[in-house]
């Protein structure tokens, strides 16, 4: 019998002693509790964990770590909720833990609070944090990989083609010396080119997008067209961009499918590594999109690329 057990540690403002102590209590109940019970898949959860401060706003991430993380894979989860809502507890990916891969689920600042790019600039900032702290957790520094859902996968596929941007890398946090550079990228069901999501758009989409767009730009694309471009992956990608991997719905009424045939277009132009999966009668988000046969695909991907 497969028990799954996971340790929580809230650590408002973590110094680096109490992290390490917090994780090696952990560990050692772990291994115990596997003495005894014969063998489960655990997990030790870090939660709260501040990367950084934008001002008085301090950001944080809760961490997910295998019983064995020494060199394991670790996905940066960045949540949906059209830029302006969400928050770090959502974590659809997490029985990838199990499968051995750490997780970082981090939150960002939303759209009420500051527009675009503050939002990437924080992700950024997450990635630089836990590349400077891979060390102390365990998991391999060159197998940092960002994913997301909805505006979470826009922005995921955004920091993840937009390596070194000098507008878009920030000065968020303390470790401004790491890089931010990521290794593979997942995206489900995000949005690739704000400057035409809304043409491809049911009038569903349009009432979810136009607002939201407006926090998040500052306005309908084509009155800020050169910061819908800014803010658009499929207008940045290059032939030095990593592999990625979209998994999108054919039925999608609020991010059309065709936002990911247009990244996936431009991978392919450059010959660059892309697998692309269509769940057919798959709308916004939803069961289909996390079940075991998806999050295989996702661990074969992962596997296939990072060597």
């Amino acid at each position: 019998m497969r028990v799954r057990q996971s340790f929580s540690f809230i650590v408002p403002s973590p110094s680096a002693y109490e992290l390490e102590v917090n994780r090696i209590l952990a560990l050692i109940s772990l291994i115990l509790l596997t003495s005894l019970s014969g063998g489960f898949a655990a997990a030790t959860k870090l939660v709260d964990l501040e990367y950084a401060k934008a001002g008085e706003i301090s950001l944080k991430l809760d961490l997910y770590l295998p019983l064995d993380a020494k060199k394991s894979t670790l996905i940066v989860w960045v949540h949906g909720g059209a830029w302006r809502k969400g928050s770090k507890d959502s974590v659809s990916i997490e029985s990838l833990v199990e499968k051995g891969y750490s997780i970082a689920s981090i939150d960002y600042r939303l759209t009420p609070v500051a527009p675009f790019p503050a939002n990437v600039h924080d992700i950024k900032a997450a990635i630089r944090f836990l590349r400077a702290h891979a060390d102390r957790y365990g998991y391999d520094k060159e197998k940092i990989v960002v994913s997301g859902s909805s505006a979470g996968a826009h922005l995921a596929a955004l920091v993840g083609v937009t390596n070194g941007h000098p507008n878009l890398e920030g000065k968020v946090g303390d470790h401004l010396d790491e890089s931010s550079d990521i290794a593979a990228i997942v995206d489900f069901y995000g949005a690739s080119n704000l400057t035409t999501i809304l043409k491809q758009s049911t009038p569903h989409g349009l009432s979810v997008r136009e607002p939201a767009l407006d926090l998040l730009i500052g306005g309908h694309p084509e009155t800020v067209p050169e910061m819908a471009k800014l803010a658009s992956p499929v207008f940045h990608v290059d032939a030095s961009d990593p592999p990625l991997l979209l998994i999108h719905g054919d039925q999608d009424p609020q991010m059309p499918i065709n936002q990911a045939h247009e990244i996936h277009g431009a991978y392919k132009k450059l010959s660059l590594p892309v697998s692309f999966e269509v769940i057919h009668g798959g709308a916004h988000g939803g069961k289909a999109f996390f079940d075991a046969e998806r999050l295989a695909l996702v661990d074969w991907f992962l596997k296939k690329h990072l060597k």
